[in-house]
């Protein structure tokens, strides 16, 4: 459960980092860009293929040669959080990873209202559940009710899903989705490279016992998604070969991150909330 509080909380958060972030993510925002605009902002010259509108005709009579004006627009950012909400998500202490999920997926809402942007809180398992992205305290309230309400079930489809998604992504956006990232590379390649024009976050939540694997003996692991059984004894030999695949596969999505312009974050629920947002959002 997300309680007020944690609201209450990032209010004090969001005035301590805002100074930091507010060159990045500033609701009204300017981006340039030539033809029709609101503000005018300077020439450059003439170049094949230039919209011949613009051409400025009184600086041509001056000088003749060719300008042409260049606009600046309000361009607003939406801030799209796609949250998932499969059976694995239901897993850890003291948080399940759903419920820490849900914290950030709410700190980057707040953030948003914060700056008058347009927000959303999406979730997909086997299917994706989209709300309409909106500004304001109303959609806020919205999106909390339904995090409480919202329960992890089912199986994962993060290709499938995201690939749905990306129609209801019209502007260059903030997009961050949140999930423990247990899938095939090639499956996170995919979904990165359908948002590559969009400013992406990809954080990786995983709970201490994934992180750090500090348990030993004979175990039977159940899958939440698929409910099979393994039977297994956990000791040096398997936690080494663990480590190295995590570290192996964290390393890939960096990797194809870098490839796309994209962010991966990689968490562990027994860090402080808090101190996440200010890591990613510094």
């Amino acid at each position: 459960m997300i309680d007020l509080e944690f609201l209450r909380h990032l209010d004090k958060l969001s005035l301590i980092i805002n100074k930091r972030v507010t060159s990045n993510y500033v609701g009204e925002r300017q981006s340039e860009f030539a033809g029709e605009g609101l503000l005018f902002k300077d020439h450059r010259i003439y170049a094949p293929g230039d919209d011949i509108k613009n051409i400025d005709w009184r600086v041509y009579a001056r000088t003749d040669d060719l300008f042409v004006r260049k606009f600046e627009a309000e361009r607003n950012l939406t801030v799209h959080v796609v949250l998932d909400m499969s059976a694995s998500m239901d897993f850890g202490k003291p948080f399940k990873k759903s419920s820490y999920s849900g914290m950030l997926a709410m700190g980057f809402a707040y953030m948003a209202l914060k700056n008058n942007e347009k927000f959303v809180i999406s979730t997909f398992s086997d299917k994706l559940e989209v709300f309409k992205a909106q500004k304001g305290k109303g959609q806020l309230m919205k999106v909390f009710d339904y995090l409480n309400k919202k329960r992890p079930i089912g199986t994962s489809k993060l290709g499938v899903s995201l690939s749905k998604y990306k129609k209801f992504v019209d502007s260059k956006s903030l997009i961050v989705i949140v999930s423990d990232f247990l899938y095939d590379i090639e499956e996170i390649k995919n979904v990165l490279y359908r948002f590559k024009r969009n400013d992406v976050k990809l954080i990786q939540v995983l709970d201490k016992t994934e992180s750090k694997l500090n348990i030993e003996g004979d175990y039977k692991l159940k899958d939440l998604e698929t409910s099979s059984i393994l039977r297994t004894f956990i000791g040096p030999f398997l936690r080494k070969r663990y480590f190295t695949k995590l570290e192996e596969h964290q390393h890939n999505i960096k990797e194809a991150c870098a490839e796309t312009g994209a962010k991966f974050y990689a968490v562990s629920t027994e860090k402080p909330i808090f101190d996440v947002f200010y890591d990613i959002l510094r």
